[in-house]
């Protein structure tokens, strides 16, 4: 599988990322069959959340279960994208009924939907054509507190400063 795409350093807080250990990533969905062992593996009620997801730079599909931190579940690397992704499972086969990019510790762009999109192919999970919910971040220039971007209102929560239209979270990403 072939990567494209930004990577997207962790800009959380640090305490989380210095926490994660070694192996302690989500667990790697490369295929169909790794997902049916994933999937036959969870407790019906555990299905109908969401989890977290990673894309990592290797362009593939990482699960951890919901209230796990984005930069566990990514063993604090790098990722192509990160969000929250819920499952519905009709017609015998399981697909992707919501996904998106709210990830507070990566705050990764919408344009990070090709990542999701080719690692969900390659784990045979039927998919939307792009993020059914998706988030907008930015870093203001002037305090450097990262925002949400809510209705529209490209204005920092923290400062009152214009926020830009283009993504900028992390310069060096």
């Amino acid at each position: 599988m072939g990567v494209r795409g930004r990577g997207h350093r962790y800009v959380g807080p640090a305490g989380l990322k210095a926490a994660v250990r070694p192996g302690s990533g989500g667990c790697r969905i490369g295929s169909a069959a790794d997902f049916g062992i994933w999937v036959a593996g969870r407790p019906a009620a555990e299905l109908v959340e969401p989890f977290t997801f990673v894309v990592g730079m290797d362009g593939v599909l990482r699960l951890a279960p919901r209230r796990s931190e984005h930069v566990a579940c990514a063993g604090g690397e790098r990722v192509l994208s990160a969000g929250e992704i819920g499952f519905i499972h009709e017609a015998g086969r399981w697909a992707v009924g919501d996904v998106s990019n709210h990830s507070t510790g990566y705050c990764p762009d919408v344009g990070s939907w090709p990542a999701v999109a080719r690692a969900l192919d390659g784990a045979g999970l039927g998919h939307p054509s792009r993020f059914t919910h998706e988030v907008v971040f930015r870093r203001c220039p002037g305090c450097q507190e990262h925002n949400i971007v809510r209705e529209g209102d490209f204005v920092c929560v923290f400062c009152g400063d214009d926020l830009p239209w283009t993504w900028n979270v992390d310069p060096t990403g």
